[in-house]
């Protein structure tokens, strides 16, 4: 086993081990990807500054995110498919993240269903909303999210036309995965990977399972789904699922300040500012970029997260500096996970937490609820 140091080691060994269609779904983006660049890009394009002769030796990384105490100022990201990464991956991302003091959230496009993820832990976890078009099945995931004890609703409002990602089109994606020619000797060449999945409690969506009429094919599960995400949405459905969850909502896929005012005007518990990882509406800004002006938007009226680009803890302590008050993993979450399985997540997840903790003495601050503009090097809000 190779000696991992960093997110990038768990990058190569998942691209490694991981089927090339289900590695590219977590790691590419949309049409040409110019936004999937730039949300590294801008991410590392902020100079830290340094400071010496402080003392730093007592240190904190825990904060609270939505009225829940956590570790640090991260939680996972909804990631689709992530049980193809690794066999009942949701599971074992929630597992990893219930032991380290973070928030997982489970994505509706999971593998493993709700009550398979509730099955896994011992505390609430949290739930990912797609509206679609059939509002009464919408309905019955947030019953069944409530009914999972899940303690937080993230209603995704990015996603009511998907963009196209060219290499899903090209790997010729399905779920569950379907051998081609054009997979069939990349499998052969991982069959590490294939006996994994097929050992996982399933291999399909798990939450969509017996909602579809006649789904007999992967071409009816395909065009069900394709068709369900809804062009409609609009604030009223966001009222509409606040009312009928009852619960912490936060509204992900915030990137105009126009859309945060209105946001923060919800009563939502937190907005994320989200492009979703360059996987839509490509050519838009990247999601650091977009943080500062959406902070001064709510001016304080809800909280603000930041998702797109993270890679390290150094990148969480540049989000945190230009206002957010936490952030979400995707990928660095699925890097691990495909790697390694629940250890691999466990590890990503220390090595941001390390890099988290060891930059924030470089720079000379000691609780990381302090991070502000002054840690940068000629940034302001």
């Amino acid at each position: 086993m190779p000696v991992v140091t960093n997110i990038e080691d768990l990058r190569q060994i998942a691209e490694r081990r991981v089927a090339k269609a289900i590695y590219d779904y977590v790691s590419r983006g949309s049409y040409d990807e110019v936004t999937l660049r730039a949300n590294r890009d801008d991410v590392e394009a902020l100079k830290l500054r340094q400071r010496v002769a402080i003392d730093v030796e007592k240190r904190s990384t825990r904060t609270t995110l939505v009225g829940q105490d956590v570790t640090m100022p991260v939680g996972i990201a909804p990631v689709g498919l992530t049980g193809l990464n690794w066999a009942n991956g949701e599971m074992l991302g929630a597992r990893a993240a219930e032991k380290f003091g973070i928030p997982f959230t489970l994505s509706t496009m999971s593998i493993c269903s709700i009550e398979d993820v509730a099955s896994a832990v011992t505390k609430p976890f949290w739930y990912q909303l797609y509206v679609f078009r059939d509002r009464g099945f919408a309905a019955s995931l947030i019953e069944r999210a409530k009914a999972a004890k899940c303690s937080a609703l993230v209603l995704t409002l990015d996603l009511q036309i998907q963009g196209q990602r060219h290499m899903d089109l090209k790997n010729g994606l399905t779920v569950p995965p379907k051998l081609t020619p054009g997979t069939l000797l990349d499998v052969m060449t991982k069959p590490g990977w294939v006996l994994n999945v097929l050992s996982g409690r399933r291999k399909s969506f798990g939450n969509l399972e017996g909602q579809i009429p006649d789904a007999k094919t992967l071409t009816t599960l395909g065009q069900w789904i394709a068709g369900q995400f809804d062009p409609t949405l609009s604030w009223k459905d966001v009222e509409w699922v606040k009312k009928l969850w009852g619960g912490k909502l936060i509204l992900k896929g915030i990137l105009d300040a126009e859309d945060a005012k209105i946001a923060a005007s919800t009563g939502a518990d937190a907005i994320i500012v989200s492009n979703h990882g360059g996987r839509q509406l490509d050519g838009t800004v990247s999601s650091i970029s977009a943080l500062p002006e959406v902070v001064q938007a709510v001016g304080g009226r809800t909280e603000v997260w930041f998702d797109g680009g993270i890679l390290s803890g150094q990148d969480v302590l540049r989000a945190l500096a230009l206002g957010a008050q936490g952030t979400m993993i995707g990928k660095a979450f699925a890097y691990g996970l495909g790697a390694m399985g629940e250890a691999g997540v466990t590890k990503a997840l220390e090595i941001i937490h390390k890099e988290l903790d060891v930059t924030m003495a470089l720079c000379g601050l000691r609780d990381v609820k302090d991070a502000s503009p002054a840690i940068l090097r000629g940034a302001s809000l």
